[in-house]
């Protein structure tokens, strides 16, 4: 269900389309683009719908609730919400207008950018509009128009949209320092010679385990035990490219407690067994 009121000035655009297969095909698509010149009457209210949605404030003040969550976007503040849950969104009460670029955009790597970002949690997140501005205009000169090119270059520039704002909200962030998942990927990197446990890791993090895991899926997409083994084999592929060490050696300075165990994680991991790997890699000269 959509109900809105449509209080817009007329230099407002809002060019709608069907994604092709060609579109759908690609990790980031876009449906749907606008720039909205909002008056002070101006308001949507919808139920769901199948896509994200990405805010821009370029002036004034926009309110947008959801989830029991009400959140104001003033100048220079971008939103990146996923559409699948109620929500309502207008020109903020006693601002006399709210103008603002959208875009409806899906894909997985949207999905995965929006867990980057905590949702279903609304947090404006401030972006120079120049970080932006470029790949809006590919939006509004691209949809709409069919053919595998313009597919990629919508992917590309929906995909360049949601990174700016997910490395936005990174840079005003808290100190990196602070965070339980790097802690715990700084005493990977100082122990990976090492017997590593969740609950070292956990430790080190100054987490539960369980909830160590949590952060990990949501902000890295994988899990520590598995960044755990791709920093053992990326040393270990250091190793075999730089050195003559046997794989019985190397197993051993990264952490596996054998080499029957770090060939087959290597091959896992790799595609090519360590020895293949040490023939396939150019030698290194240094002059």
């Amino acid at each position: 269900m959509l109900t809105y009121t449509m209080d817009v000035e007329d230099r407002s655009r809002w060019i709608i389309s069907t994604p092709s297969a060609a579109e759908l095909a690609q990790p980031y698509y876009c449906s749907e683009v606008g720039d909205f010149y909002a008056r002070s009457r101006f308001a949507t209210a919808r139920s769901d719908k199948n896509s994200f949605i990405l805010f821009y404030t370029l002036g004034g003040e926009g309110t947008v609730h959801q989830g029991g969550q009400t959140v104001r976007l003033h100048k220079g503040q971008a939103l990146l919400m996923d559409c699948r849950s109620p929500q309502s969104y207008g020109t903020s009460p006693g601002h006399g207008h709210w103008y603002h670029l959208w875009a409806h955009i899906d894909g997985p790597g949207v999905e995965l950018a929006g867990r980057t970002l905590g949702l279903p949690r609304l947090v404006p997140v401030p972006v120079p509009l120049s970080r932006l501005q470029p790949h809006m205009d590919v939006l509004f000169e691209r949809l709409g128009t069919e053919s595998v090119g313009n597919a990629i270059r919508i992917g590309l520039a929906v995909h360049a949209l949601v990174a700016e704002v997910v490395l936005a909200a990174q840079e005003t962030g808290p100190v990196a320092e602070d965070d339980p998942v790097h802690l715990a990927c700084s005493y990977v990197e100082r122990h990976f010679a090492e017997k590593v446990t969740l609950d070292d890791l956990a430790r080190a993090a100054s987490v539960s385990p369980s909830y160590l895991i949590r952060l990990f899926k949501r902000q890295l997409e994988t899990t520590p035990h598995d960044y755990l083994l791709r920093y053992r084999i990326s040393r270990a592929k250091e190793l075999l490219a730089e050195t003559t060490l046997t794989s019985a050696v190397i197993a051993e300075r990264v952490g596996f407690t054998s080499e029957s165990n770090f060939s087959y994680r290597f091959k896992q991991m790799v595609g090519q067994g360590p020895r293949a790997y040490r023939q396939s890699t150019p030698e290194l000269v240094i002059m």
